[in-house]
């Protein structure tokens, strides 16, 4: 898989020669190997792409995600499941093991209380209350101390009075940040073969990513952090193409330097090797750095 992530944002044509995605704007020809190519973000309804490109990029298990007129995420491509692995993975998916289940689910959870609490600490906020509601975690959060923690969470970061419903624009950014996070988790699921909609905890039917949406939570507050250290009074180009651009964000994930998309073809596979009782133990710990590797280029046409 390659690392590059490409964003379209005006007029143009993409079209495939000789393992080359070639993008032609009023600007000029712009070629950029296939291979190199990880995420292609289509942000903008004036953009064509040909079924070659398509085709090929697939091949390659290269995300390609659309925008609507409002340039919010609206759809995304997915590969064929592995045909001889398919039928399978789904009669072990469909056994996962309740008790796995649950464990998974707690250190999920635990691991992404405690990136939270790590975001408030390097913004130097008090974190007392949260890490009270921390000790008080049990198997499977039948408590939900996600959910009491988030109330506290996001008017501490941001700022009183914050509400994760209404339709402001650190809102737009926080939900265009998930998007590109779950639409990553999902693409490594399908690689691995399993489906996106049978979850562990998440269990809407009309969710068609409801384990991309569980395995996703220890990544959201990376996002968090981003926007908590940004100034913006509106959602523009330059804040998409940095939400993007976080995939290829240096953490530290099970004690190990790694840029952000690796650290999630990782915890996705070890998840479901626990799941599938292929791995007896299961960690989750991830500890965010300070700086972006300079090969993290984003490539914005």
């Amino acid at each position: 898989m390659g690392w590059r992530s490409i964003i379209i944002t005006q007029h143009a044509k993409l079209s495939y020669s000789s393992r080359t995605m070639i993008v032609q704007t009023n600007d000029g020809v712009n070629q950029i190997p296939i291979d190199d190519i990880s995420l292609l973000l289509i942000s903008t309804t004036q953009a064509v792409i040909t079924t070659a490109l398509i085709s090929e990029l697939s091949k390659k298990n290269v995300k390609i995600i659309f925008t609507d007129d409002t340039h919010k995420p609206i759809s995304e491509t997915y590969g064929c499941y592995p045909n001889h692995r398919s039928a399978e993975l789904l009669r072990e998916q469909l056994n996962w093991e309740i008790g796995r289940s649950q464990v998974l689910w707690t250190k999920v959870v635990a691991s992404k209380l405690i990136n939270q609490i790590n975001v408030l600490k390097l913004q130097n906020i008090k974190t007392s209350s949260l890490e009270d509601e921390l000790n008080k975690l049990e198997l499977n959060d039948i408590t939900n101390r996600e959910a009491v923690i988030a109330r506290k969470y996001f008017p501490l970061l941001f700022e009183d009075g914050f509400s994760k419903r209404n339709g402001s624009v650190i809102n737009t950014a926080l939900n265009y940040g998930y998007s590109i996070l779950l639409s990553t988790i999902n693409q490594e699921i399908v690689s691995n073969g399993y489906l996106t909609y049978i979850g562990i905890h998440h269990d809407n039917e009309e969710n068609q990513f409801n384990l991309a949406s569980d395995l996703m939570e220890p990544f959201r507050p990376i996002v968090d952090f981003w926007i908590a250290n940004k100034k913006f009074n509106e959602f523009t180009p330059d804040v998409k193409y940095g939400l993007v651009e976080l995939l290829s964000l240096e953490i530290k994930y099970n004690g190990k330097n790694t840029l952000l998309r690796n650290a999630i073809t990782v915890h996705v596979r070890n998840c479901l090797k626990y799941l599938s009782n292929k791995e007896q133990n299961i960690k989750i710990e991830m500890e965010l750095l300070d700086e972006v590797p300079n090969h993290a280029i984003n490539d914005n046409v």
